[in-house]
């Protein structure tokens, strides 16, 4: 999907092709020049985790055209996911809802994020600084009648790079190391790329992915935004 101003990337790593995984990710548009988007994760693998994704796949968009405010679209979902639950299989996940706002003549956009229970989005900014954005972690959607949600908000201004992921990524196994690769490690990474591109950052994550080999034991999607540089403009 185009987002004028915006460049988007995205990338899905299946661990097993054995097994059916539950990650899963949107981009769609909404009112007034506005885009929805969302990227998560399904409890579970095989079956039952395809049914849960795409019943939130369809939850989700649903949910943003009657109000596309992030904490509600959440809330809608958690409450769909928590009213199917048969005590059997689980019917839960992680997941980060988003709103994206062309900022009027200035080429950049608005972002406003809700968590649930999801990894912490990465920003990469035009000048080099990356980090984890405070998102609201929030609770796991489904798994409680209300849901702790909240949202924060951030600009991503000419150069800068959002950057979402599932924990397939965070959790895998690089060669001979005894622990998974986690979060700082993900962040030292991201620093080594700032500045970067939504193309190059995703491309850097699938090789990442790809050099991990056997290591990665679960499905990983990855979606990032990145608004471009105005012609003749310079990286610093």
């Amino acid at each position: 999907m185009d987002v004028p101003g915006l460049d988007v990337a995205a990338h899905y790593h299946v661990a097993s092709t054995d097994e059916v995984g539950g990650d899963f990710y949107d981009l769609f548009p909404l009112v007034s020049g506005t885009w929805g988007f969302f990227l998560g994760d399904v409890c579970g693998k095989g079956a039952a985790a395809a049914a849960v994704t795409s019943l939130a796949r369809y939850t989700l968009r649903a949910a943003a055209v009657y109000d596309p405010d992030p904490a509600a679209v959440l809330a809608n979902l958690n409450t769909v996911l928590n009213h199917e639950d048969n005590g059997q299989d689980p019917l839960f996940c992680t997941v980060i809802f988003g709103l994206l706002t062309p900022d009027g003549d200035k080429g950049g956009f608005q972002v406003t994020l809700a968590g649930g229970g999801h990894p912490p989005a990465l920003l990469m900014r035009s000048d080099g600084q990356a980090d984890y954005l405070p998102t609201p972690g929030g609770q796991l959607i489904g798994v409680l009648p209300d849901a702790d949600i909240a949202t924060t908000t951030v600009r991503l201004d000419p150069g800068d790079t959002l950057f979402l992921y599932t924990d397939g990524l965070t959790e895998a196994r690089s060669a001979g190391a005894d622990g998974r690769y986690g979060d700082e490690a993900l962040l030292r990474f991201a620093q080594a790329l700032a500045p970067t591109t939504a193309g190059d950052s995703v491309a850097a994550i699938r090789d990442l992915l790809d050099a991990f080999g056997t290591g990665v034991d679960d499905d990983t999607a990855v979606l990032a935004f990145n608004v471009p540089r105005h012609s003749g403009e310079e990286q610093m």
